[in-house]
């Protein structure tokens, strides 16, 4: 998921331009480092930060080591 779509599928950002605006003025961290790249691609594990939240990114689903044990693939999610 690219970091623009994250923030607004967290209500991090109401809008795309919302999101835009925030990451270009480099209010927003990917694991403790500002970033500047709306179309910037998020991985399991990365850390995410704005306005003081940090939310980690986590996989949806699959049984895969280390996941719960239920649920099924997908793309990443946040806790």
């Amino acid at each position: 998921m690219k970091l623009d779509q994250f923030l607004k599928w967290q209500g991090l950002a109401a809008t795309g331009g919302e999101a835009k605006q925030r990451i270009q003025s480099g209010a927003v961290k990917v694991n403790g480092l500002s970033e500047t790249r709306r179309g910037r691609q998020l991985a399991t594990g990365d850390m995410v930060e704005l306005d003081g939240r940090e939310i980690l990114v986590m996989p949806i689903g699959g049984n895969r080591r280390g996941q719960a044990a239920g649920t099924s693939g997908g793309g990443p999610a946040a806790i």
